[in-house]
């Protein structure tokens, strides 16, 4: 865990110049571990989500939902995807519609699953003072002490102060080329156009593959009172 007290809480307006689109979805089910299958798919319907800027969330659900509990990570199991689940991707909003052009209405192979895409619809990013990404993918072989450190160095670059944040379980991803190791990464005490800031540039890299994107979570304060 890496901690700091508070400081100045004051917030700043900041832009709205990226956003979410999300999609929904007619698809039964997915492998859990799908982000490399399902970028090839959306970069083969739309080359340039590939660029700076752009990310592709990875499809998550609950992680128990009706009695069905979701699997262990590997693409050999299946999330059991619901009417409610999207397809979400940041970019941009001077792209959306070109997104949107490209995506409603397409039918996706990803891995053995068959993905119909529906209507889109916007959503601003947040800005709450903690964000949580799943994956992060940092410099390989690093202990949670140095990869946290890593995350200071990259955000304190970009005029982010890292104050308080906490690495949780490490998840591989699966290509082609191998394996990429991930951490998850909870970060909290940021300002407000820090937190736009930080959702509008991500970290670390395969930004199409759900790597290093972050949205809103609940505060660390009590998981850190009870350390």
């Amino acid at each position: 865990m890496f901690w700091q007290e508070d400081e100045d809480k004051s917030e700043l307006r900041v832009s709205d110049e990226v956003v979410d689109v999300l999609f929904s979805l007619q698809c039964r089910s997915i492998a859990v571990d799908h982000a490399y299958a399902l970028s090839q798919a959306l970069l083969a319907n739309a080359s340039w989500l590939c660029e700076p800027g752009v990310a592709i969330h990875d499809i998550h659900v609950a992680g128990s939902q009706n009695g069905w509990e979701r699997p262990e990570h590997g693409s050999d199991q299946q999330l059991q995807l619901s009417r409610r689940t999207k397809l979400c991707i940041r970019l941009p909003r001077t792209r959306v519609a070109a997104l949107k052009a490209a995506l409603e209405g397409q039918t996706l192979k990803v891995g053995g699953s068959t993905l119909h895409i529906r209507e889109g619809k916007e959503r601003v990013l947040s800005r709450e003072s903690t964000l949580f990404a799943r994956y992060v993918a940092g410099p390989p072989g690093l202990e949670e002490a140095q990869f946290l450190r890593w995350a200071a160095d990259e955000l304190d670059s970009r005029g982010i102060r890292m104050r308080k944040a906490m690495s949780g379980k490490t998840t591989p991803l699966s290509t082609p080329g191998g394996i990429i190791e991930t951490r998850s990464l909870m970060i909290a005490g940021l300002k407000a156009d820090e937190s736009v800031l930080l959702q509008q540039h991500g970290l670390g890299p395969h930004r199409e593959m759900g790597c290093g994107i972050f949205v809103a979570h609940k505060g660390i304060d009590a998981i850190h009172k009870t350390k």
